[in-house]
């Protein structure tokens, strides 16, 4: 009997075991099939416009640099040329209310008297950035 009664406990701890396991997660994406949706979108502009929009993003960190050194003034040379650069060919006019206040923003950390409303002004070329990345379906962080 005492075999019989290890053999039963033995599988109700093993039936309970199994089903109390969580849900396998599925497999992560491939690096190449994440990377797919960013080259699809890129692949529909030239090498000047991808070239010109990796300038904004250099212009930007150079911005945000100078203001993570409070200084003031520093920031105020990156966002100038935000706010008054040429632009190049190609942007759809739907993104082009992005742009527009990506520059008005640019504009603002540059006549802004305090560094509190430089941060205010160039956290809001970030957000007018990453909507327009999204609205071109490009992603930065892949």
């Amino acid at each position: 009997m005492k075999v019989t009664s290890l053999w039963i406990t033995a599988i109700a701890l093993c039936l309970t075991a199994c089903s109390k396991q969580e849900p396998a997660e599925p497999p992560a994406p491939e690096p190449e099939q994440a990377a797919a949706p960013a080259e699809e979108a890129e692949a529909e502009f030239d090498a000047e416009f991808i070239s010109h929009m990796h300038e904004h993003a250099e212009k930007l960190d150079d911005l945000m640099f100078a203001l993570a050194d409070d200084d003031l003034v520093g920031a105020a040379t990156p966002a100038y040329w935000m706010s008054q650069h040429e632009a190049v060919d190609g942007v759809p006019e739907e993104w082009q209310h992005y742009l527009t206040g990506m520059r008005n923003a640019a504009y603002e950390v540059e006549t802004a008297n305090d560094l509190e409303t430089a941060r205010a002004a160039a956290e809001e070329i970030s957000v007018q950035c990453q909507a327009c990345h999204a609205a071109a379906g490009v992603s930065v962080f892949e």
